[in-house]
C-alpha cells in the first residue's frame, strides 16, 4: 500500500542518460532514447512504487546552451525541475572532469537547496579504478547526500539507487493510479517514438530540426481485434531535409514508418495502421506558435 511520495528531478547534460535511467527503473518506455544528444524535449513524469512510495522521476531535457528559442525552452524546463521537488539527481558521465553544464547544474542545485544525489552513470564502459577519481573530482566542488556509480543500461547500482530513493519520501497520498508509468498521454508518446526513429536513421542536423504531430488517432474494430489509425505529419525546416527524410522511392519514410510501427503496437498493445507525410516548416524551432503547437508548453 503507498503511504509516502518522492517527487525527483533527474538531470544532466545531453546524453547523459536520464531517459534510460527512467525507462529503466519504471520497466516501461516512458521517454525516447537516441544516441544523440538533445532527444528529449519536454519534462516528462516518470511513476513507479517501490515498497511503500510512490515515486515521480521528472524525466528533463538535456542541459546545453541554446541557440534557438526551443532550445531556451527546453533549458527554462531543466531550471524549473530543479525546484519545489523532494531531491534532484544529476547525471553525469565517469569523467573525471566538469563541464561548464555540470557547473552550472550545481550551481541551480545550490540555489535550490534542494537534496541532491550524483550518479556515474556508463561504468559499464569504463574499468573500476576509473571511477574513484570522477568521485574525488566532484566531491571537492559539493557535498552530495550520495555518490552512486550506475549503469542505466544494464541495471547496475539500481538497487542501491532504489535504497536512496526512499531517505527522500514523504508521506502523504499516491498521485497517480496504480498501474499509470506516465503524465503523458498516448497520442503524445505516439509522436515522440515516431521522433525516435527519425533520431535514429537520420544523421548529422536534420532529426533536431524535426518535429511530429498526430492528426488523426482513432480505435476500430471490438476488443478481440483492435486497430488503432494513426495519421502522422513529421514537420523539417528544409526542402532538402524533406527529400532525405522521404529517400529515394520514399525507402527512408517507409523504414522509419516501419520501425515506429512495430515500437507503437508495443506500447498499445494492438494493431497500428501508420500513415505519415512530410512538411517543411522553416525555422520552426525559432516561431514561439509553433513550438507550442507541437506541444512545447511549460
Amino acid at each position: 500500500m503507498v503511504t509516502k511520495t518522492a517527487m525527483i528531478s533527474v538531470v544532466g547534460r545531453a546524453n547523459s542518460g536520464k531517459s534510460t535511467l527512467v525507462n529503466r527503473l519504471t520497466g516501461d518506455k516512458v521517454a525516447i532514447v537516441s544516441p544523440k544528444p538533445q532527444t528529449t524535449r519536454n519534462r516528462i513524469f516518470g511513476v513507479f512504487s517501490y515498497e511503500d512510495t510512490q515515486v515521480i522521476l521528472l524525466d528533463t531535457p538535456g542541459f546545453h546552451k541554446a541557440r534557438t528559442k526551443l532550445g531556451d525552452y527546453m533549458v527554462g524546463i531543466t531550471k524549473e525541475s530543479i525546484l519545489d521537488v523532494d531531491a534532484v539527481f544529476l547525471l553525469i558521465e565517469p569523467v573525471a572532469g566538469i563541464g561548464k553544464e555540470e557547473e552550472k547544474l550545481i550551481e541551480l542545485i545550490k540555489n535550490s537547496n534542494a537534496p541532491a544525489v550524483l550518479l556515474i552513470n556508463k561504468i559499464d564502459t569504463v574499468r573500476p579504478d576509473m571511477i574513484l577519481p570522477v568521485i574525488n573530482t566532484y566531491s571537492n566542488i559539493f557535498k552530495f547526500d550520495a555518490i552512486i556509480p550506475i549503469s542505466a543500461k544494464k541495471g547496475d547500482g539500481t538497487d542501491e539507487l532504489l535504497k536512496e530513493i526512499q531517505k527522500y519520501s514523504k508521506p502523504g497520498p499516491q498521485l497517480f493510479p496504480d498501474g499509470m508509468t506516465t503524465d503523458q498521454p498516448e497520442k503524445q508518446i505516439v509522436a515522440e517514438i515516431i521522433r525516435e526513429k527519425l533520431l535514429i536513421c537520420l544523421d548529422k542536423e536534420i532529426p533536431h530540426g524535426t518535429a511530429v504531430e498526430i492528426t488523426k488517432f482513432s480505435e476500430r474494430g471490438d476488443e478481440d481485434n483492435i486497430i488503432i489509425d494513426v495519421d502522422a505529419t513529421i514537420f523539417c525546416e528544409k526542402q532538402n531535409h524533406k527529400g532525405m527524410i522521404i529517400g529515394k522511392n520514399g525507402v527512408m519514410l517507409k523504414k522509419i514508418g516501419k520501425f515506429a510501427r512495430e515500437d507503437i503496437e508495443r506500447f498499445m498493445g494492438a494493431k497500428v495502421f501508420l500513415q505519415t507525410w512530410v512538411k517543411v516548416k522553416e525555422n520552426w524551432r525559432d516561431s514561439s506558435s509553433m513550438i507550442k503547437n507541437f506541444g512545447y508548453v511549460k
